[in-house]
């Protein structure tokens, strides 16, 4: 893959109770900014962002890229098939299954194991917030849906990747602010050709992930019927 330019890198951390954290470094992994975002509402907290990102690039010349701890949308419909020893079979014993083809993927690839998006009318409040985020800032910037658990497992001995980020903020959330962290720095890797991102086959979006995934035998990669 060849390098993505961007100017900015913002992680985002969705929560509903403690408000939304984010983390910015700019195109050489330079600390910009850091700190919370709750509005009155979830349409309210994603205004706020859109508004953040605007700030950030007051005059729209920057290319901002935005890594995103959620959902970037629920489920058109049921899962029909699932995983089982890397095959894809078709499901007979229920009527569905909750779960988007870039889930399958990272749980297949033992990255983790995602709480699965199911329909819009079945999806917790945080990602019914996350739709709303991902949705306002498609406006403003190149979104990726991230992982922050993958990426930790990817980059556990790497010795080389580091950044330097303040603490302030962190007393609020500390996990929370070191993964919308995470979520920045997931994206800068991806978007200098060290990633790769997983899923799309049914329609509802990409994981991004750090690190290249080689060597890995399974039909989870691709989509039944593609």
């Amino acid at each position: 893959m060849e390098t993505i330019h961007y100017d900015l890198y913002m992680g985002i951390d969705v929560q509903v109770n403690r408000g939304c954290s984010y983390f910015v470094f700019d195109q050489d992994l330079a600390y910009i900014d850091s700190g919370w975002v709750q509005g009155e509402d979830f349409d309210e907290t994603a205004a706020l962002f859109k508004a953040l990102v605007e700030t950030l690039n007051p005059d729209g010349a920057k290319k901002v890229a935005v890594g995103i701890d959620a959902s970037r949308m629920p489920l058109m419909e049921l899962r029909s098939h699932h995983l089982n020893n890397g095959v894809w079979q078709e499901s007979v014993t229920n009527k569905g299954k909750r779960g988007r083809h870039c889930e399958v993927v990272v749980k297949s690839l033992g990255l983790g194991n995602p709480q699965w998006t199911p329909l819009a009318e079945d999806a917790p409040q945080w990602m019914a917030l996350g739709f709303a985020i991902f949705w306002a800032l498609d406006k403003v910037a190149h979104t990726y849906e991230t992982f922050p658990s993958a990426s930790y497992k990817m980059l556990e001995k790497d010795k080389n990747l580091q950044v330097a980020i303040p603490f302030a903020g962190f007393r609020r959330g500390p996990k929370d602010m070191l993964d919308a962290c995470m979520c920045a720095v997931t994206v800068y890797e991806f978007a200098h050709g060290r990633g790769c991102e997983v899923g799309g086959g049914d329609g509802t979006g990409t994981i991004v992930l750090p690190r290249k995934v080689d060597g890995y035998d399974s039909e989870a990669l691709t989509w039944p019927g593609d």
